[in-house]
């Protein structure tokens, strides 16, 4: 399968093609670059831009791959450190750095120095690809290739897909969650902490059946919901990094900073510094930053995993509201309710005893709303005022994400392996009339095509949208789709 350029990239494919073997370079950290072969340009659908290039970075010559992207963020966008096909990369090429960051990340961790195009074009060149960068992205739609075709396809059949899909999307959300809960267990018995790079559990483990009673353990539940809220409250771009700072800081580390009145200030301490968040000169001109200041004195000597760099966070583009200091604030105050106020009891409790959907769905929304207070309630980032204060650390929208992705496939998980069948029923129902108030522009473009705009207020309509362009649209797995197999056969 033959590569589409992703977006606005071909310009940049030629840049890279055609006008870097006469120009002197050098890598973002300082080291001289030249290019030997620029490597043979990547057809397949999937992998880095060109393979097989032949560079020298300092007195070393490397043979290996090279990606090329739009803005150095790209990177882990689209997924690159996670992504093994990229472990021979050796050079990462990007037109944009703003923040003139030096390296990027393979998955397995090794560093990958960048190269900044933007810094060797004229003037005229990097205007005349930035007009065309903003012009792609602002035409950007999605759109079903089949679209033509579905015109004989009656609304009904339509809408029984796509619902069929969004079921589909949530059970593969309990599958995940199913896992790392059976994770959870696993390392738990082995006593090991969580590793920090990539592993692979053991033969062992990939072969034990487990029971009811593996999971008796409420502490197995509570790490489970707090590490998927962290995950949920760092959107698409910090998701990844916010669920690495919930496993860095869990719940055996957790338990050294004692439980007296004084553990939300340590909570606060230990997240942001080790998230890497807190910035070097942090003078402590006010109380709150005093006392997380003097909090990590105590606390980093009884820590012992790694710190995060800030270059694993993402601000850019992103609005103040929805920055990861703000969302993690949030995520203390949950974090805090599920350590000291019974709050997975309470979720189970009131699901079970709650008959009325619309006031069940109100209630359990509500235990996730938060509202902003004391510092974080004036700053976005540290040392630095907001303009106007922040109203909420956790609002409606997100309180919606968070019982779809969340809430109801961990109460499906509970209720399922302890044998509650009505109950798991339950939230397939709750799921299924759930309406939300958010969406996004490829459900709004999805949607469009199908002549569903009237219904992507629900749920299962949305979930089925997603999944449809996620697992189908985007790969080209057309024959593998209901719709590609009603109208291509």
């Amino acid at each position: 399968m033959k590569r589409a350029p992703k977006l606005y990239e071909k310009e940049l494919y030629s840049v890279w093609q055609n006008k870097v073997n006469d120009k002197k370079l050098s890598t973002l950290s300082g080291s001289d670059i030249q290019i030997i072969d620029i490597g043979e340009f990547n057809e397949d659908s999937s992998g880095p831009d060109f393979l097989n290039a032949r560079i020298k970075i300092g007195n070393i010559t490397y043979v290996g791959d090279v990606e090329i992207d739009g803005e150095y963020n790209d990177w882990k966008h689209h997924g690159h450190n996670i992504d093994r096909k990229y472990n021979k990369v050796i050079l990462h090429v990007c037109f944009k750095n703003k923040y003139h960051q030096n390296y990027v990340y393979t998955k397995e961790g090794r560093k990958i120095p960048s190269l900044c195009l933007s810094d060797y074009l004229n003037e005229e060149e990097v205007q005349k690809i930035s007009k065309h960068f903003e012009e792609k992205l602002s035409e950007l739609s999605y759109k079903l290739k089949c679209v033509e075709q579905l015109n004989d396809l009656p609304h009904y059949q339509r809408k029984k897909i796509i619902m069929r899909l969004g079921v589909k999307r949530f059970e593969k959300k309990c599958l995940r969650m199913y896992s790392r809960l059976k994770e959870l267990k696993y390392i738990k018995e082995l006593t090991i902490g969580e590793p920090t790079i990539g592993y692979d559990l053991s033969e062992e483990f990939q072969n034990r059946k487990f029971n009811p009673q593996d999971f008796n353990d409420k502490r197995l539940w509570q790490q489970l919901l707090y590490e998927f809220l962290f995950e949920a409250l760092g959107y698409s771009k910090n998701k990844n990094a916010m669920l690495k700072l919930s496993r860095l800081v869990n719940f055996d580390f957790i338990d050294k900073l004692g439980h007296d009145g004084e553990l939300k200030d340590r909570l606060h301490s230990a997240f942001y510094y080790i998230g890497g968040l807190v910035p070097d000169n942090l003078n402590g001109e006010n109380k709150y930053e005093t006392i997380i200041k003097d909090n990590w004195e105590n606390i980093k000597r009884i820590y012992d995993g790694m710190v995060m760099d800030e270059t694993e966070w993402h601000f850019f583009k992103l609005r103040p509201q929805n920055f990861p200091t703000i969302r993690i604030a949030g995520g203390i105050e949950l974090l805090y309710k599920i350590l000291n106020e019974d709050f997975v009891p309470t979720l189970i409790n009131k699901f079970t005893e709650l008959r009325k959907p619309s006031i069940l769905i109100g209630v359990l929304r509500s235990m996730f709303i938060t509202k902003s207070f004391g510092y974080w309630q004036h700053h976005y980032v540290f040392c630095k005022k907001s303009s106007a204060p922040i109203k909420y650390y956790i609002g409606s929208s997100r309180a919606d994400e968070i019982m779809i992705n969340v809430v109801l496939p961990f109460l499906s998980l509970y209720f399922e392996i302890f044998g509650k069948t009505e109950l798991s029923k339950k939230v397939i129902q709750i799921f299924n009339s759930y309406s939300q108030r958010s969406t996004n522009k490829i459900v709004q473009d999805l949607a469009e095509n199908l002549d569903m705009n009237s219904m992507t207020s629900k749920t299962v309509i949305t979930q089925g949208l997603i999944e449809l362009f996620r697992n189908y649209c985007s790969k080209n797995k057309c024959l593998e789709c209901d719709f590609g197999q009603q109208v291509f056969n």
